[in-house]
């Protein structure tokens, strides 16, 4: 299928993904919280992989495609 909307990057708002929020709606990222603990999480990118890293348990959730996957049995434990 062909994308219509004429962009070849980017997220659902059509702009680049990336970035300090790691493609991720910053809109978004002000209202999720850690499944597990309810702690706020921050977006870290290291090596090309974005995570959503919990700043209370240190659970790191992986973001797949700019989705983040919010699944403790997902997340990599902080060793």
């Amino acid at each position: 299928m062909t994308d219509t909307t004429g962009s070849s990057t980017g997220g659902p708002t059509g702009g680049p993904t990336g970035g300090p929020t790691g493609g991720i709606d910053p809109a978004l990222l002000e209202i999720i919280v850690c499944p597990d603990c309810r702690g706020d999480l921050a977006v870290v990118t290291a090596s090309g992989a974005t995570e959503l890293v919990c700043q209370a348990c240190g659970l790191a959730y992986p973001v797949r495609d700019d989705i983040p996957v919010l699944l403790v049995d997902e997340a990599r434990r902080p060793a």
